[in-house]
């Protein structure tokens, strides 16, 4: 009798710290949000709002099992480096890079830390990443275009503008840190449509009117607009210095919609949405460097109807019955 009681004893405390271990709560996973634009955009809540909806669906819930740390930079490229650091000294489980800009800033405080981007150009170029389809590092997420996009960009320009023979090519060096990849595609591209490409870097609206009052000083002229988080902040200036100088202009779709020609880009909300499936896979034990990286596959026609008009321009019809959104 002793002997059982003593060896039930025993089994009993052994057990109790198994049981404890059991009852302990979840650990709340961190991840760090490096957003490029004002944290009172709508377009932009509407992203995050999609992230973390994904998430929720994932099971991962704001407060109970996940804390989501946002910075928002703002297409400042300072900003850029001083949040990249303030989210890797949290030490969080991961962080969503929401551009070229994020990431860079990011991997120059971290190689450990899984980044999952959304919205760079051609990772691979830029050495983020060692290739699509095996990454090799810390670095992993959603590239938003590459070099044939540059090329549809000029052809939707020429089918609506056929006396379009110049292009000057808008970008902020500071934020558009694929810029040299961009251009030279759209170089490559530009002979096949008659088109000669003069780049333009600016920083400021200032500069914005400047390169666009040039370019608009012989006829034949027309704008794309590399697609950064300084062009969409700055859009409504543009917009309406493309609109001053009567020069049709290829842009994101909110540039479009403030007063741009055309814009052919993929769906970034959407994108958001799916970069969450990548976070959730990591923090379940994921190696960035197993995910490839994914590439858009839907992209969106809009056509600005009242700019066409007001600049004497007649969309073809069959290029209106493509189009997913048209402005009249």
């Amino acid at each position: 009798m002793r002997r059982r009681g003593l060896i039930t004893v025993l089994v009993g405390a052994t057990a109790w710290p198994l049981v404890g271990h059991a009852q302990l709560p979840e650990r709340v996973r961190r991840v760090g949000v490096l957003n490029a634009f004002p944290e009172n955009d709508p377009f932009d809540r509407a992203s995050l709002t999609a992230f973390a909806s994904a998430l929720g669906h994932l099971g991962w819930v704001e407060g109970e099992n996940i804390r989501i740390d946002y910075r928002f930079a703002a297409g400042d490229p300072t900003l850029f480096k001083t949040y990249a650091a303030e989210l890797v000294g949290l030490s969080p489980d991961a962080i969503l890079a929401s551009n070229t800009p994020a990431v860079a800033a990011l991997r120059q405080q971290t190689r450990t830390i899984p980044i999952v981007f959304v919205r760079v150009a051609d990772p691979v170029g830029q050495g983020f990443v060692q290739s699509l389809a095996r990454p090799g590092g810390n670095i992993t997420g959603f590239s938003s275009f590459d070099a044939p996009l540059m090329g549809k960009w000029l052809q939707l320009l020429k089918e609506i503008a056929p006396g379009v023979t110049r292009v000057a090519v808008i970008f902020n060096p500071d934020t558009t840190r694929y810029a040299s990849l961009a251009d030279r595609a759209i170089e490559a591209a530009a002979p096949s449509f008659g088109i000669t490409v003069t780049l333009a870097p600016v920083h400021d609206d200032a500069g914005v009117e400047e390169a666009i009052a040039s370019l608009a000083r012989e006829p034949g002229g027309g704008l794309i607009c590399l697609p950064d988080s300084f062009i969409y902040t700055h859009r409504v200036a543009i917009a309406a210095a493309a609109d001053r100088h009567d020069l049709p202009l290829v842009g994101l779709p909110d540039l479009v919609r403030a007063g741009g020609l055309v814009s052919y880009w993929y769906h970034p909300v959407d994108m958001y949405a799916q970069a969450a499936s990548y976070i959730d896979r990591i923090l379940k034990g994921a190696n960035p460097a197993d995910l490839p990286v994914q590439q858009p596959t839907k992209f969106s026609l809009i056509i600005n109807l009242k700019t066409a008009k007001a600049l004497g321009l007649t969309v073809p019809p069959s290029m209106l019955d493509l189009a997913d959104e048209v402005i009249e």
